[in-house]
């Protein structure tokens, strides 16, 4: 049981850092994230961008160090939910179609409640501290409240307009190119 719930922090707390460090650093870095924010309709871009980029970093980090376990899950939850009905879910469910589909965010979201479920597992700062919430308990929290504040977002902030073409969504209005961040 360690073991696992090792490897999955690992895996998906690492996934998290790379995918938050790409929004920051990567591409079009910040400003380029924003833009693709509002080329999705979520608004306004820069904010989002920055809560989404602090989310997976901090998510990933804590599930690295199997901290707090059930709320890291929960960041991942939020952000990747957010993602999937933003911007994958109209694309079907295979990630390799045009589009990018879901399978990809649906993957991470499910092992997150999984980790959720699992809590931080022996080798873990959870642990350490003595601090345990598995079973049904880290789930509800990891699935609800990521959940609730993808909900939370995609109600306050997601203003889907029509379909952009790929073209004008990869061409900024200054003339840069903006790669796909999400």
């Amino acid at each position: 049981m360690n073991i696992a719930a090792l490897l999955l922090r690992l895996a998906v707390g690492g996934t998290m850092i790379a995918h938050g460090w790409h929004h920051a650093f990567g591409g079009g870095k910040l400003p380029g994230t924003a833009r693709w924010f509002e080329s999705i309709g979520i608004r306004p871009g820069r904010v989002h961008a920055l809560a989404a980029t602090v989310t997976e970093l901090g998510a990933g980090g804590l599930l690295v160090l199997g901290l707090l376990t059930p709320l890291a899950a929960a960041g991942v939850v939020g952000t990747m939910v957010v993602a999937l009905v933003a911007n994958h879910a109209r694309n079907g469910f295979f990630i390799f179609r045009p589009g990018e589909g879901y399978e990809y965010v649906l993957m991470i979201t499910l092992a997150a409640c999984a980790i959720g479920a699992l809590g931080g597992g022996g080798w873990s700062l959870d642990d350490a501290a003595g601090f345990s919430v598995p079973g049904g308990a880290g789930l509800a929290i990891a699935a609800l409240a990521g959940a609730g504040g993808a909900v939370l977002i995609l109600v306050t902030s997601w203003r889907p307009g029509p379909a952009a073409s790929p073209a004008s969504a990869s061409v900024p209005a200054d003339g840069q190119s903006v790669k796909k961040v999400i």
